[in-house]
């Protein structure tokens, strides 16, 4: 026989998980049109697993696990969904966060939406051609402009060379 304490415990839980996820934002590109735009079988065909999740979903990589959280190259970082250039590597720099970080988008290159998911307030950044989700930007970066956008490395593709 169940105790009815842990039933209602059971159904608490229930809501608030169901709760959790409707407070979740919606992602940018629902609210606004894009110079790109695909239907979600086309980008779930161009992205791996990954990146959809986190480009289209709102997702977010786990700290420490981006292969370019480490790139010192000379280059540009680009969107892994339509390729625009995004970051210089200028601008990039050691936040300490686990994600690659930078004080700087170029020029045209992100657009930000107020995120309200989980509770908390953030200033969500996503690329400006596709609307595909990248990460957050805080005001806790180095000068010159005092902003750290902390991005998922897994939601950009880096190519060496020119940093124009």
């Amino acid at each position: 026989m169940i105790d009815r304490r842990i039933l209602l415990a059971s159904l608490a839980s229930l809501f608030g998980l169901a709760a959790f996820r409707w407070l979740r934002a919606t992602p940018a590109q629902a609210a606004e049109k894009f110079e790109v735009e695909k239907t979600d079988a086309e980008w779930r065909a161009q992205l791996t697993p990954q990146q959809y999740e986190i480009l289209r979903k709102q997702g977010t990589e786990r700290p420490g696990s981006s292969p370019l959280l480490k790139e010192k190259r000379k280059g540009i970082f680009a969107c892994a969904g339509c390729d625009l250039p995004l970051f210089s590597s200028e601008t990039k720099y050691e936040s300490g966060t686990g994600w690659p970080s930078f004080w700087r988008p170029k020029e045209q290159a992100v657009a930000t939406t107020v995120d309200q998911s989980y509770g908390m307030t953030r200033v969500e950044v996503h690329c400006n051609r596709c609307g595909g989700h990248l990460g957050h930007v805080f005001p806790d970066g180095p000068e010159p402009t005092g902003m750290r956008y902390c991005m998922n490395g897994v939601a950009l593709e880096f190519e060496p060379g020119s940093e124009d």
